[in-house]
């Protein structure tokens, strides 16, 4: 036991010797060190190499500190990355000076930009466009834009719609039944249209029903019945509440048996158009004749002109069916024929109205609705140089 107590002690005391052996080495060499810093402070760093790339380091940041970056990362509206996005960076006035492609993470990066001013617009597929507010950049500036999401673009398809002829007749058959004389008595079956597209049967009935059940239709037949009572026309009717009464269904009947005859089964027959058509345009003279001669001539459905059979013989056919109603005095061809030359006489008035008068003072009348418009003069050519 003492044996090896005695081993130990001698280890450590061999151990304490070492060390204060390599410490007085120690502090010998540091002041030899600190003498020599002491008399040249550069000489002991002259001979340090310089670390790797050092140098290299330096020459970027003194040629960074001139020019500027942004950057920023493309993503959808849904938060996806959007490579391949092409990002354009212009100028205030909007002019592109660099583009560049978004990489495969949606990053792009402008780098040694000089200062200024400067805004970016970025384009993809399938995405709508987006171009960022404008931005300055100051030298040696690092500019992160913030996450920029472009929304989905619609699919957009071109439809063209083509109305047919038979829809186009409907939308000009329900502006006519707008149309009033100051706003109050019918002017239902004058085209201001030229070119107006030709009326199927449905629009004929529609027309003439429409205009022989207008509440102005019943008040003017009430007027008329009461002229005729006061001048005592068809006597045999007599006078009172009965005579009246008697006139209003005579006349009633004359006025809604001729207008769907002569407006609407006749021209559904004869392939006819109903309506007078407005010129407005020309002479004098060549709209007196329009108006005229539109009483006896007529369009056809085919856009030809006809003799107005329509008209004619509805006014004659009228009349012949007022003789199941009139009195019997009055009864008779001539009956049949002055109800047919009357009404043709009246449908010429009219249309004279129609053409001169009736224009200025009918409501609504469709904008593009001008009558025949007058076809552009040609410049006279000037004669050839010799």
């Amino acid at each position: 036991m003492q044996n090896q107590f005695g081993k130990i002690t001698a280890h450590l005391a061999l151990r304490n010797w070492r060390s204060l052996i390599l410490g007085a080495l120690y502090l010998g060499l540091s002041a030899s060190l600190f003498s020599q810093e002491a008399s040249d402070p550069a000489s002991s760093y002259a001979k340090l190499p310089d670390s790797p790339g050092w140098e290299a380091a330096s020459g970027q940041a003194s040629t960074s500190s001139s020019t500027a970056t942004v950057s920023g990362t493309v993503l959808d509206i849904n938060g996806g990355l959007v490579p391949t996005a092409k990002v354009t960076l212009q100028n205030q006035s909007g002019q592109p000076l660099r583009v560049e492609t978004a990489d495969s993470m949606g990053f792009f990066a402008f780098k040694n930009l000089p200062a200024g001013t400067y805004k970016i617009r970025i384009t993809a597929q399938d995405l709508q466009p987006f171009e960022s507010y404008e931005f300055t950049l100051h030298a040696g500036e690092v500019h992160l834009l913030p996450l920029i999401a472009l929304p989905i673009a619609t699919n957009t398809v071109d439809v063209t719609v083509t109305a047919t002829e038979e829809q186009i007749a409907e939308e000009q058959v329900n502006a006519q039944l707008q149309q009033r004389v100051i706003g109050i008595f019918p002017n239902f079956y004058t085209s201001f249209v030229w070119n107006a597209a030709p009326l199927k049967p449905k629009q004929k009935f529609k027309l003439a029903f429409r205009s022989a059940t207008d509440p102005v239709t019943f008040f003017t037949t009430g007027f008329l019945a009461g002229v005729q009572q006061a001048r005592d026309t068809y006597p045999d009717y007599g006078q009172g509440a009965e005579g009246y009464g008697k006139r209003y269904g005579a006349d009633y009947g004359d006025i809604f048996i001729g207008r769907m005859l002569g407006a609407a089964v006749f021209p559904t027959l004869f392939h006819q158009d109903p309506r007078y058509f407005y010129q407005g345009t020309g002479s004098i003279g060549s709209r007196t004749w329009h108006a005229l001669s539109s009483a006896i001539i007529c369009r056809g459905d085919n856009g030809h002109l006809q003799f107005n059979f329509s008209h004619i013989l509805g006014n004659f056919a009228a009349g012949g069916i007022s003789n199941l109603y009139r009195p019997d005095a009055d009864r008779g061809a001539v009956l049949a024929i002055n109800n047919a030359l009357l009404h043709t006489a009246a449908n010429a008035a009219g249309n004279l109205a129609r053409e001169f008068a009736l224009k200025n003072i009918t409501t609504k009348i469709p904008a593009y609705a001008k009558g025949k418009v007058a076809p552009a003069k040609t410049p006279p050519k000037e004669p050839a140089k010799q």
